[in-house]
């Protein structure tokens, strides 16, 4: 069990540099000196683990995907509402960007490598999926106008989500991520909400320390 554990552990650090590397110079930049690096680990320890470059992209995305999921499953399991669950696992998202380079690393890699419906695709797929099954819950509870096709907000606000953290990236860091965040929802909740769960919608959405942890 510790003999596991330890390979468990190497294993994660080995990640956690390919994640930095990847992170700072995307998949084409990234060579395995840089990630042995970065891992501070032998040559032998990152071949025990993953046999090439392109292998532990690809354990990078689906580690970013495992996060990703687990989060909104708590956040599922926590949420007063599907359309607060929409908030929060919006919210959550830019948490992990702001403080998980695995994440960060991860999201730039399926935008690199994600050309057609594959792995690298995977995340934007359940990632709508969650989102199509939250707004249909949220139109039949009346928290949503009946006009909304939940299909289409999901597929806008993945979108938006994806081109909004990429403009924050590239002007600021990331720096004004939540402000970007509550600004999409100040001019998208009014068009999509009841009205009466319209004040709580845009309470929680101009709320920036409430994410799911």
């Amino acid at each position: 069990m510790a003999k596991q554990a330890r390979a468990a552990a190497t294993r994660h650090q080995v990640l956690e540099g390919a994640a930095l590397s990847f992170e700072k110079l995307g998949y084409g930049g990234a060579s395995l000196s840089g990630i042995l690096s970065y891992a501070d680990v032998t040559k032998g320890a990152l071949y025990f683990h993953f046999e090439s470059k392109e292998a532990l992209a690809w354990a990078v995305i689906k580690e970013q995907h495992a996060m990703a999921m687990l989060a909104a499953q708590r956040v599922l399991a926590t949420a007063q509402s599907p359309t607060e669950a929409i908030l929060l696992c919006a919210k959550e998202m830019a948490r992990q960007l702001l403080t998980e380079p695995i994440v960060r690393a991860g999201v730039r890699l399926t935008l690199e490598l994600g050309t057609s419906r594959g792995p690298a695709t995977d995340p934007y797929i359940d990632w709508t999926d969650t989102l199509v099954a939250l707004a249909g819950k949220a139109r039949e509870a009346g928290e949503l106008r009946a006009t909304v096709d939940p299909a289409a907000l999901a597929r806008f606000l993945v979108s938006s989500f994806t081109g909004m953290q990429l403009v924050s990236e590239a002007l600021t860091g990331r720096a004004d991520l939540y402000e970007r965040l509550a600004d999409m929802w100040g001019l998208l909740l009014p068009s999509i909400a009841s009205p009466d769960m319209l004040p709580r919608l845009l309470e929680l959405a101009a709320l920036r320390d409430d994410v799911a942890s």
